[in-house]
């Protein structure tokens, strides 16, 4: 029904710089709030940043001031901007989004997908 493909994890030294990108597809009507999420060894999974349908962005303390969420609303896209990363930025990143599903009949209804996840690597 609908999926979501993140791309642009890897490895880059600390200081350095990513950009994650996620592609949503499928039957779409619409889309809400799309967020990253990430999570590391050992570790609960957690909120990075989230934007919604009108454009308001949230983002986690540890990361404020150096990663930035943006849409392309006609792509169905977010994009996670991540700059000055630190070793301890090291994890899985997960998209999420809240989409309002159409089906060939015209069904609406509300659900919440994730990617699969990309690793991102931040060596000292």
């Amino acid at each position: 029904q609908v999926q979501l493909v993140e791309s642009g994890g890897g490895l880059v030294q600390s200081g350095g710089s990513l950009r994650l990108s996620c592609v949503a597809s499928g039957n779409i009507f619409s889309i809400n709030t799309m967020d990253w999420h990430r999570q590391a060894p050992g570790k609960e999974r957690e909120l990075v940043a989230a934007i919604t349908g009108g454009g308001v962005t949230n983002y986690e303390d540890s990361v404020k001031g150096r990663f930035t969420i943006s849409r392309d609303y006609a792509k169905n896209t977010v994009y996670l901007q991540m700059n000055s990363l630190k070793p301890e930025d090291t994890a899985v990143y997960y998209c999420r989004a809240d989409v309002r599903v159409k089906t060939k009949g015209w069904q609406i209804y509300d659900n919440s997908y994730w990617g699969q996840g990309t690793q991102v690597t931040v060596s000292p």
